[in-house]
């Protein structure tokens, strides 16, 4: 029997250039045996199929405190009306308990899927408080052991899921590699990461330096396509750009800040790195990663317990966190071996289709909100 299912979450609008609202969105469009609501604003959204509706509470696409204002009054408002709401949001201790206080559902069952298991910034004991639905749904297996050791019982580890026709193969794109202003030619090395957060800027911008200045002629190019965030990110922005200006070296890296079309970046990639220190405030299972698999990349990642669960020396290279020599070492290897990189690459699409497609990803949701 269909049901009706609100997906709570931020303002769902393009650009599709951030983990939480794309899968919000992509999943939507593969729903088809219920009637989902999502909300966003009066831009129309595209692609989604007559069982899902569009609310527009929001005024932007920016997740603001009136934009959380606009979604707690809408959750208020609405306690009644869904048979399922399912949380696509990080728990904190504010919105957990304005939701509990002011605007749990008074009718039907709660979802909250845990992107992110932050157990770097909150006690267990805190962890107990922030998660209060009939169901949670965790992104790796490993968060969803770490939840019943804490106690929940009704725990379902669902593996989030991209498009793999708009994350494919593609050759690179002339209109990104002018932006850079590099040339299909050379070897483009893409870090799709952030500035401040994930503890991996320094340890890049100090490898690429070293590297640079020791092979002037290479034919290697570096881009940070990291999006600014806040005033923090924008200003290590201008420290990291600063210290390759005062190198003398800014013939060698590009600057991205919003991409919008993120398969474009993936595809004029020769090869991604994902290095970072640590996860956190970031999904147990960084979406970059799999996008980047899926369009058949060579990626390389640190060593962090969280990527075992998808990462193997058949689909992607792993070095230890913080080790720039590593790096350095590993994307030399990947650039001359072109045949490695490109098996590499093959191995990873076929990861990425076997257990990251979103349309399996839905089923299992239609499943879960079945039993429901």
């Amino acid at each position: 029997m269909s049901k009706k299912i609100l997906l709570a979450t931020r303002p769902l609008v393009p650009p599709w250039d951030e983990a939480s609202k794309n899968f919000a969105y992509f999943l939507g469009k593969e729903i088809r045996d219920n009637s989902l609501t999502l909300l966003s604003t009066e831009v129309l959204l595209t692609g989604l199929p007559p069982s899902v509706h569009q609310e527009a509470i929001f005024r932007s696409g920016h997740f603001d405190l009136k934009a959380k204002w606009n979604l707690l009054r809408y959750l208020r408002a609405t306690r009644p009306k869904f048979d399922i709401t399912h949380y696509l949001f990080t728990p904190t201790k504010w919105n957990t308990r304005i939701i509990r206080a002011l605007a749990r559902p008074t009718a039907g069952k709660t979802v909250q899927t845990v992107a992110t298991l932050r157990d770097d910034l909150y006690s267990p004991e805190e962890l107990k408080e922030l998660f209060f639905a009939d169901r949670l749904i965790t992104y790796t297996a490993l968060a969803k052991q770490k939840l019943e050791r804490l106690g929940f019982q009704s725990v379902t580890h669902i593996s989030p899921g991209i498009d793999l026709d708009r994350y494919s193969p593609q050759t690179k794109n002339p209109d990104l590699l002018k932006q850079f202003g590099f040339t299909e030619e050379q070897c483009i090395v893409i870090y799709p990461g952030e500035y401040v957060r994930l503890g991996a800027t320094d340890m890049l911008t100090e490898a690429f330096i070293d590297f640079f200045r020791h092979n002037p002629a290479t034919a290697l190019r570096f881009v940070f396509a990291c999006r600014v965030k806040n005033a923090a990110d924008a200003a290590k922005k201008e420290v990291v750009h600063k210290r390759f200006a005062d190198a003398s070296l800014l013939a060698y890296v590009a600057f991205s800040d919003t991409i919008a079309d993120m398969p474009a970046l993936y595809n004029t990639a020769d090869v991604i790195v994902f290095p970072v220190g640590n996860l956190h405030g970031k999904f147990d299972v960084p979406l970059v990663i799999i996008e980047a698999y899926a369009c058949g990349k060579p990626v390389i990642l640190s060593d962090l317990e969280q990527f075992r669960e998808f990462a193997n020396d058949r689909i992607c290279v792993t070095i230890p966190k913080d080790s720039g020599a590593k790096l350095i070492e590993s994307v030399a290897y990947l650039k001359e071996n072109k045949e490695f990189r490109e098996a590499l690459g093959r191995e990873a699409r076929t990861f990425a289709e076997q257990h990251f497609d979103l349309k399996n990803t839905a089923r299992q949701y239609e499943a879960l909100y079945a039993s429901l």
